[in-house]
This record gives C-alpha cells, structure tokens and sequence, in this order.
C-alpha cells in the first residue's frame, strides 16, 4: 500500500509542507469573454511554469506561477496572431503574466480564497480566486500530487488591454469582463 506524505488541517486531508512545482502536462490556464454581447469565447494558455510551497501553516502557503503570453490558444489562428498584437498582449514586449499570491484564507472545507499580485503587461493589480483544494495522491511512478482549481474575474481594460469595436447594433466586439479558469496538478519536489 502506497503511503502519502499528509496531515489532517481542520477536516481537510493536506499535504505536508513541501515545495511543488506546477506540472504544465496537467495543468490548464483558461479564460473566458463575452464576443459580440451574445456569446463567449474561451481559450489558454499552453505554457505555464511556477511553484508552490506548502507551509507549516496551511494558511502561509505560497504560489508563483508564470505564462508565456505567445503560448495564447483560442483555437482560431488569426484570433490568436491579434491577441499577440500591441491591441491586446503585445507579447514582443510582455513575455509573461504573473501571479504571485499575498495571502490565503480558508472558507470551508476545501474552498479557500487565494489573494494575489497578478501581472499582466506593465499592471499589477491585487486578484482574488476562488481555490477549491483537489486533495494529494500518488501518481504510477511514486510521485505525490496535488490538484487545483482557481477561479476569478477581471476587468481587462484595467490592465490595459482595451482595444474593442464598436457594434453597430449596440454593444462592443469584445467584452471587458475576463474570466480566469484553472485546473492543475504540481508534483511534489522536496
């Protein structure tokens, strides 16, 4: 039988303290936007990197995780070529978006919600997501991981992202509320 490296946190099964690194295989950084007022886009990102480290207090945890912009996916080329134009990413000179979390707070069983920096072309701004704690189990090779998912909505336009058009019937081409969606699994690393 295989043993995992845990402890009990107010009723929750958590992994020990130790330092895990996001595995990008398993992971997926996505967004949601409305298009023309009537209907969503979504899309992410490929390349994700970043680690996170769980303290001795649960509730001191940390994470920083980083995306290549140019690694944008919504599945449309020609979308993808203008989302890594000056309009909206301007990727040449934005490489990455950041995040790195300020604080946790727990707010009932595995929900948390995790508070951060995060980092899109020349603004950073404080981000609230919504964490839901996946749980730690063992891969087929050893390995111990936990998962993850995290939710939160933006105001792209305050990260100045702002190109838009205007609709001839009403409304704007691209809506200004994002909405980030991610599920993931790091591996455990020490």
């Amino acid at each position: 039988m295989t043993t995992l490296n845990t402890r009990t946190w107010n009723g929750l099964t958590i992994p020990a303290p130790g330092t895990y690194a996001i595995d990008p295989a398993h992971t997926r950084v996505g967004f949601v936007i409305k298009h023309m007022v009537v209907s969503k886009v979504r899309g992410s990102f490929k390349d994700v990197a970043g680690e996170i480290v769980i303290a001795e207090d649960p509730l001191a945890s940390s994470v920083n995780a980083v995306v290549q912009t140019a690694s944008i996916d919504t599945g449309v080329a020609d979308r993808d070529n203008h989302l890594r134009t000056g309009d909206f990413l301007e990727v040449e000179k934005y490489p990455q978006l950041s995040f790195r979390s300020t604080g946790l707070r727990a707010v009932s069983g595995e929900d948390f919600t995790l508070v951060g920096e995060l980092t899109i072309k020349d603004v950073t701004k404080t981000v609230e997501l919504a964490l839901e704690f996946g749980g730690v189990n063992k891969n087929p090779w050893g390995q111990e991981l936990i998962g993850f998912t995290a939710t939160t909505e933006i105001d792209r336009e305050e990260f100045n992202v702002t190109w838009n058009q205007a609709l001839e019937t009403g409304g704007v081409l691209v809506g200004k509320t994002l909405k980030i969606e991610i599920e993931g699994e790091a591996t455990r690393q020490a």
